[in-house]
């Protein structure tokens, strides 16, 4: 199967990058608690809008990452960073062509 790309984007308040940024690496580590469905991790921030950031995850595979999302509302920070997101700018998953 092939791996599959995850970018997300999120409008974060100047005042809580940090937290949104510790609040990722906290639900990636949670999604990957039982089994390892993110090979890569990596949260960015947006060189000309620093209150924008953004999730590059690689996924196993198209299954995991579609089960796994579907898991979003248990994730014991997920309400914390939804909390500080003041919009969701942009998501999507993708497949290598090869």
């Amino acid at each position: 199967m092939h791996k599959c790309t995850e970018f997300a984007v999120f409008l974060v308040n100047q005042e809580n990058v940090d937290r949104a940024i510790t609040l990722s690496h906290l639900i990636f580590a949670e999604m990957n608690a039982l089994i390892e469905v993110i090979s890569y991790s990596n949260v960015l921030v947006k060189t000309d809008n620093p209150e924008e950031i953004c999730w590059h995850l690689e996924w196993v595979n198209e299954s995991a990452a579609k089960s796994t999302t579907e898991k979003w509302p248990s994730f014991m920070n997920t309400a914390e960073f939804q909390s500080l997101v003041v919009k969701g700018v942009y998501y999507g998953h993708f497949l290598d062509t090869v």
